[in-house]
């Protein structure tokens, strides 16, 4: 491609490290699609015949197929750019050398990246969307499970099993919100800004940036062709879903332990010990908390690699690919995992009950006096003191008789028994984005709604 410059040929060394063929082959519709459409806007400036276009067209359609059946013959082929346009030649002869023309590689690879990852982020929303349905119905189906809220993972109130669930559900939901915005940033086109300074053959840029499906194009053609923060956003996206994925897989793997019992993995998403028979290893979840920092370290690499970047291309730029395909590859695979293991996991009533202690309900203790107009600080302090008493004793609070209680606070009476109810806890929640059951299906029916707008998720 650059032969007429130099006498002497590219080092072994440097083409096999400045060779990025074996990664960048993943985008081989994106790159035909890309070069087709813009043989037609050089056909419609007359630099390419109808003939030369269609047969243009026809020629790339042909790589298209050989690729598609695991046919194309790699040869001595720097990049999938350079692939693809060797093989039109030897399939259509000389015109194909008029693609290029007014086109650079620095604007033809950004293209094909953008393409290829608005397709990537079509996928992931729908893959998410699909995650947070199985979530709202797994909610929905447990919707009357009661169990320990946590605070520093100290036991503070008893919430639904389901409200927690949704707690990770709605950090999904906003994942797939922000999505959009790098989707935004994402669908910009900067084909016909060449290497550098712009196109010359007054390429109908508009036209070109419908056909290919871009919402816009960028206007300014250096700024184009070295810009990767659609990258970075779309690492950092990725990141950010790998944490919340961390966080809900730490919890799962807390609640599974012997000492919880809150739950069980199904065999289909854990693994045992190749030492110790009695083991059941929540792998499935473990991968998925360790997928996050992963991503993050990524995402953080390419970050340095852009800083003091000088303006506009730079082969430090090719590590974009790698990046962009594995922080992919690793969301879609771990959400596949993820959803399994959420869709089949079985939770253990019984054990969720008894580890609601009434210890739980000091809280709801001081609330009972603030409606009886006890001050909240005071009545704070009261609930305390009623805590320090049944320790004292070592009895559960509502096992103090009442004569205890008025001797801490004249303001208790015999209605004071309502308290030492779970259910009667959780219920007092009604508010919008409490814990009530009421609330609780006011969330569901919320994100189904959200949910149904998209017709590719399963209902």
């Amino acid at each position: 491609m650059w032969g007429g410059r130099f006498k002497s040929a590219t080092s072994p060394e440097l083409k096999e490290l400045n060779a990025s063929i074996h990664i960048d082959k993943r985008m081989y519709k994106e790159d035909i699609v890309g070069s087709q459409a813009y043989a037609k806007s050089l056909e419609q400036i007359h630099l390419l015949t109808k003939v030369e276009c269609a047969e243009i067209c026809k020629g790339l359609e042909q790589v298209k197929l050989e690729w598609d059946n695991g046919k194309f013959v790699i040869k001595d082929d720097e990049d999938i750019h350079s692939a693809n346009e060797r093989r039109l030649k030897e399939i259509i002869g000389n015109a194909a050398h008029k693609l290029h023309v007014g086109r650079s590689r620095n604007d033809q690879v950004t293209t094909d990246m953008k393409l290829w990852l608005k397709k990537a982020i079509a996928e992931i929303e729908n893959k998410l969307k699909t995650f947070i349905n199985v979530m709202v119905n797994r909610a929905r189906l447990d919707i009357d499970v009661l169990f320990p809220g946590y605070t520093h993972l100290q036991r503070a109130q008893p919430v639904r099993w389901s409200h927690w669930l949704l707690s990770h559900a709605w950090n999904f939901k906003s994942d797939t919100d922000k999505l959009q915005q790098v989707l935004k940033s994402t669908n910009v086109m900067p084909l016909g800004s060449g290497a550098l300074a712009g196109n010359p053959f007054e390429i109908d840029r508009f036209t070109l940036a419908k056909n290919l499906g871009f919402d816009s194009m960028t206007p300014n053609s250096m700024q184009a062709v070295g810009d990767r923060d659609y990258i970075v956003e779309f690492l950092f996206w990725a990141s950010l879903v790998g944490v919340h994925l961390t966080r809900l897989a730490e919890d799962l793997i807390i609640y599974s332990s012997k000492e919880f019992g809150f739950v069980k993995i199904h065999d289909s998403f854990s693994t045992g010990s190749s030492l110790m028979p009695q083991k059941r290893n929540p792998d499935s979840l473990e991968l998925a908390r360790g997928l996050g920092s992963g991503i993050f370290g990524q995402c953080c690499s390419f970050m340095m690699t852009l800083s003091s970047l000088p303006s506009t291309y730079n082969k430090d730029l090719q590590s974009d690919k790698e990046l962009m395909f594995g922080a992919y590859d690793k969301l879609m695979g771990i959400l596949e995992v993820v959803i399994g293991t959420v869709e089949s996991v079985q939770i253990n009533e019984s054990r969720c009950v008894e580890a609601l202690t009434f210890d739980m309900l000091a809280t709801d203790l001081a609330y009972y006096l603030v409606r009886k107009s006890v001050p909240f600080r005071e009545a704070h302090h009261i609930a305390g003191q009623v805590v320090a008493a049944a320790e004292n004793r070592s009895v559960e609070m509502c096992d103090l008789t009442l004569e205890e209680l008025k001797a801490i606070s004249i303001h208790f009476d015999s209605d004071v028994a309502r308290v030492w109810n779970y259910e009667n806890s959780v219920e007092q929640y009604q508010s919008f984005g409490g814990t009530a059951k009421n609330s609780v299906l006011g969330q569901i029916h919320l994100l189904d709604a959200w949910l149904a707008t998209s017709n590719e998720i399963p209902q």
